[in-house]
């Protein structure tokens, strides 16, 4: 069976494997881990920021990053398909007391037109303010699409004009630096905070970070440990983000490369295919899906009429071209 539903099925490799055995360990509640707090700094200098905090999952990093710069009552901007707004289950409004707006981009793009329209400054006790902008690269749901740079610094120019926060919702920001060439802290100037993804792409079996200020990152860390994400030995896992950072972010390539043969089985322009994530319109998502499986390839339905298929480690390249002879034939049925 050739699994594309996620990049978040890969399973740690061997050599991984040996990293996470033997870390150095200690209690990160007292601060006292070396391997995590040496891969919290070297994120955080990776995006030219202050500090970082290491996560279980990526919303849970969402959740404390989007907090930092949006207080109870006041709210965030972002794409209708965001994953901050359709995936992490309501936890900022639920969690955080923040509510959202939201516009549709084509192929989640960003809107700067329409996040100047939508933007509320502070009027005092009568409405809702605007205190940040959320962007997602790459955006999952818009098929791993890249989010331009000069878009970004755009947003990021304005923003500076309104004293509004920018999120950057960047789990898998790597695959958006390996398919662009653009350097990380490229990105990291963008945004007052960021979150970033190890167990995606990368191929950790767990694990994210919140990027920011070290006031940003203290306030976080309080934050976490109310949510119950207060860990003690966890340089065993923040090991096997240390390990993919070395060896797994170059090879997103191979990744991309796969996806655009899938998307053209698909009938999709192989151009149109940014990253590692291949979103396409059927007329039965559900149907297509189980005739999919029943070929031995595993995708998703995201919608009544969208299904998705990703690549990541575990997928060869000859995974890939079989899965492309399965697909094409569904398709021309």
């Amino acid at each position: 069976m050739i699994d594309l539903r996620s990049d978040t099925l890969t399973r740690p490799t061997e050599a991984m494997r040996a990293a996470m055995a033997r870390a150095d360990v200690g209690d990160d509640v007292y601060g006292e881990d070396p391997t995590v707090t040496e891969l919290q700094e070297r994120v955080a200098a990776m995006f030219g920021h202050e500090a970082a905090l290491f996560t279980p999952t990526g919303s849970m990093a969402n959740v404390l990053a989007v907090a930092s710069v949006v207080r109870p009552g006041e709210e965030v901007l972002c794409d209708s398909s965001a994953h901050i707004a359709r995936a992490e289950l309501g936890a900022h409004g639920a969690i955080s007391g923040i509510t959202m707006r939201t516009w549709t981009g084509e192929r989640g793009q960003l809107d700067l037109a329409a996040i100047e329209s939508m933007y509320a400054p502070d009027m005092g006790p009568f409405f809702v303010r605007t205190a940040a902008v959320s962007v997602e690269n790459t955006h999952n749901f818009a098929g791993g699409a890249v989010l331009p740079l000069d878009d970004l610094r755009d947003l990021r120019a304005w923003a500076d004009t309104t004293s509004t926060k920018v999120h950057l919702d960047g789990a898998r920001l790597w695959n958006a630096h390996v398919a662009t060439g653009t350097p990380l802290a490229d990105y990291g100037r963008i945004a007052d905070v960021l979150a970033v993804c190890l167990s995606k792409g990368l191929g950790a079996p767990i694990g994210s970070l919140m990027v920011g200020s070290a006031d940003a990152i203290d306030e976080a860390r309080v934050r976490r440990k109310r949510m119950g994400g207060g860990m003690r030995q966890v340089g065993v896992l923040a090991a096997a983000g240390a390990y993919a950072l070395d060896h797994h972010v170059d090879r997103l390539a191979d990744d991309h490369a796969h996806a655009r043969l899938l998307g053209e089985a698909l009938g999709l322009d192989p151009e149109s295919v940014d990253t590692n994530i291949v979103v396409v319109d059927r007329p039965d998502a559900t149907a297509f899906v189980a005739a999919a499986a029943d070929e031995g390839v595993r995708i998703a339905a995201v919608g009544p009429r969208a299904v998705r298929l990703v690549t990541h480690l575990d997928v060869s390249r000859a995974d890939a071209e079989r899965a492309a002879l399965v697909l094409s034939r569904l398709v021309d049925r």
